[in-house]
């Protein structure tokens, strides 16, 4: 029985024939599958070390709770936190609070400055298209009298 895979990280005609597949259908595949033959042995150490990194990352979060308050066993040291996170709370509260009354007044500030534009280019255009001077006669118009 032989015991070796048909697809493997090496130049075997069902390798080559299913690049060459690849290249036809869509190249990407290509491409990916030739990526395997060259590069396929060292996928075990890739897929080994990306485990092992992505254990440690969320080893540390587990271990912090990710915003969970975990008891420490010290009644007073886990009190104090409580206490410091609920101020904490508090001030992020009331910078919320002054981010939003700064956003409201900046938009206010806009409004007033885009209303004053407004009034100005009004008032340009009413003085623009207004009679310049009455009681003159105007060019080409025959006066009475």
């Amino acid at each position: 029985m032989n015991t070796t895979a048909l697809i493997r990280p090496a130049w075997t005609p069902a390798t080559i024939a299913l690049m060459v597949i690849g290249f036809m259908v869509f190249w990407p595949l290509g491409l990916a599958m030739l990526a395997y033959i060259i590069w396929g042995d060292r996928l075990d150490g890739f897929k080994r070390n990306v485990n092992k990194a992505t254990d440690g990352i969320f080893a540390g979060c587990r271990k912090s709770g990710y915003g969970a308050t975990s008891r420490t066993g010290n009644v007073a040291f886990d009190d104090w936190r409580e206490k410091e996170l609920e101020r904490l709370a508090e001030e992020r509260r009331k910078l919320d609070e002054t981010l939003t009354e700064f956003d409201d007044y900046m938009r206010e500030l806009r409004r007033a400055k885009d209303q004053e534009e407004f009034d100005r280019f009004m008032a340009d255009r009413n003085r623009a298209t207004a009679p310049t001077r009455r009681g003159k006669s105007t060019p080409g118009v025959a006066e009475e009298g």
